[in-house]
């Protein structure tokens, strides 16, 4: 392979990575008058020798994002999409075994859930998008061990009581008032790596997986009487760890979505825990990471980043 044309400056390259962003692709399997639906948004990013093309722009070792793209489309009929997770598994493994500059892919993919609407008829290909939460999983492979994290993002859920907040540090700029019954509300974007590394392995049944570690977080949430936000992180991740032992790291970014009593007093009305305004911002943000003892975190602290 011939020596990059470096420029004749102290300047070199640093990390990159090239691919085509945002394939929507929707798959649909006919079983008969049944239909399924997987509506996915899929980023590819490719990375390997090239060096060459940014110093001096010789392609030779480029594939065109526009072929990521189409590659997608064409995975999506001959392999299916059985599991977001399974898709990007199968993509990334082609980018990096057919392609011998490409030592690393990356495959971020967003799922979209639909659920069937009822009808009288015997035909079953109805359906209305569910608005509860969109289904994430990032997929790395580098020719020789996988890296899979998965989650969701935008799942909105609140406590109308069983949560208090009290006995925290008070300055001469502190107004909030102590609660002993509060909401409790935020959306939650969480993230799960799996111990799944090698095709020596059983790969999880992804589908039951992120069933099940959403039962578990929504479970925690619901079951935990809350002295603190940070409190049901932990709780939830916790809960996580102990029920799907194939996971070891889960990360969340928790915003407080604050609910505040209305002051009904210049009214001539008592407000008792009943009648709350929904601050949209300034929002507490809480973040936390937690883990299978002995397991290294990887998941990255800016979760918009994965």
């Amino acid at each position: 392979m011939t020596t990059p044309s470096r420029p004749a400056r102290p300047v070199i390259l640093g990390q990159n990575q090239y691919g085509k962003a945002e394939n929507r692709v929707v798959r649909i399997t006919r079983d008969g008058a049944t239909h399924h639906i997987k509506d996915l948004n899929v980023s590819v990013a490719l990375s390997g020798d090239m060096e060459e093309v940014h110093y001096s722009g010789s392609n030779a070792s480029v594939l065109p994002t526009d072929t990521t793209k189409n590659t997608v489309y064409a995975f999506a009929k001959e392999h299916g999409v059985e599991s977001a997770e399974q898709f990007g598994i199968h993509l990334a493994r082609h980018f990096v075994t057919s392609q011998e500059p490409i030592h690393r892919a990356r495959i971020r993919i967003e799922e979209y859930a639909w659920e069937r609407i009822e009808t009288s008829g015997e035909a079953e290909h109805s359906f209305v998008r569910k608005g509860q939460e969109t289904r994430l999983t990032q997929i790395t492979y580098d020719g020789e061990g996988w890296e899979v994290v998965s989650g969701l993002k935008d799942l909105t859920v609140m406590n109308s009581t069983d949560s208090e907040f009290w006995g925290y540090v008070k300055d001469k700029y502190t107004t909030l008032r102590e609660t002993h019954d509060r909401i409790l509300a935020t959306s939650v974007s969480g993230r799960w790596r799996f111990n799944w590394t090698d095709d020596e392995q059983e790969a999880p049944d992804w589908e039951r997986s992120y069933e099940q570690t959403r039962k578990h977080m929504l479970q925690a949430f619901a079951e935990t009487y809350s002295l603190s936000l940070q409190q049901t992180l932990y709780q939830m991740g916790a809960r996580i760890i102990d029920h799907r032992a194939e996971i070891d790291e889960v990360r969340f970014s928790l915003p407080n979505s604050h609910h505040f009593l209305v002051d009904l007093e210049p009214f001539g009305l008592e407000n008792d825990n009943e009648v709350y305004f929904a601050a949209d911002r300034p929002y507490g943000l809480i973040e936390a990471t937690v883990l299978r003892e002995g397991c290294e975190a990887r998941i990255p602290v800016d979760l918009t980043n994965l």
